[in-house]
């Protein structure tokens, strides 16, 4: 089972790395910051259209293109080698979609992944899953 869809957006740039923590009775406590929140809540939005009737299970490959605004002197498809960094941007993408029930065990089956980032006209995230 192969899906493959993209999801226009500007793509969050915060990401998953950017978990707080606190102190409340001697003990840490870890919570998102509004923005981290708003993130996972734009991703699950985009994400939740997409859902596949089945869980996938087993092992996968996850492709993943974040296309980012273009900004002046950059073109349209272009890589993009600034801020955010692919690891912690997939990550938060990652666990979206096992909060939505894409995977069976979890993202963990995820045993191939490419993630790469582009300026681009149209900007939004390219989302492609195999099972391997």
């Amino acid at each position: 089972m192969t899906i493959e869809f993209f999801m226009p957006m500007v793509p969050p740039t915060t990401t998953h790395q950017q978990k707080q923590v606190t102190v409340r009775n001697g003990k840490p406590v870890f919570y998102e910051p509004e923005d981290l929140k708003a993130a996972r809540a734009k991703l699950m939005a985009h994400l939740g259209k997409h859902v596949p009737e089945k869980k996938y299970k087993g092992p996968l490959r996850l492709m993943a293109k974040w296309c980012f605004p273009l900004v002046k002197g950059k073109k349209d498809g272009q890589y993009k080698d600034t801020k955010p960094d692919n690891g912690n941007s997939n990550k938060l993408l990652e666990d979206c979609m096992e909060d939505l029930g894409y995977f069976e065990k979890g993202d963990a089956q995820i045993a191939s992944l490419i993630v790469e980032k582009f300026w681009a006209d149209v900007p939004g995230i390219y989302i492609r899953i195999e099972e391997i």
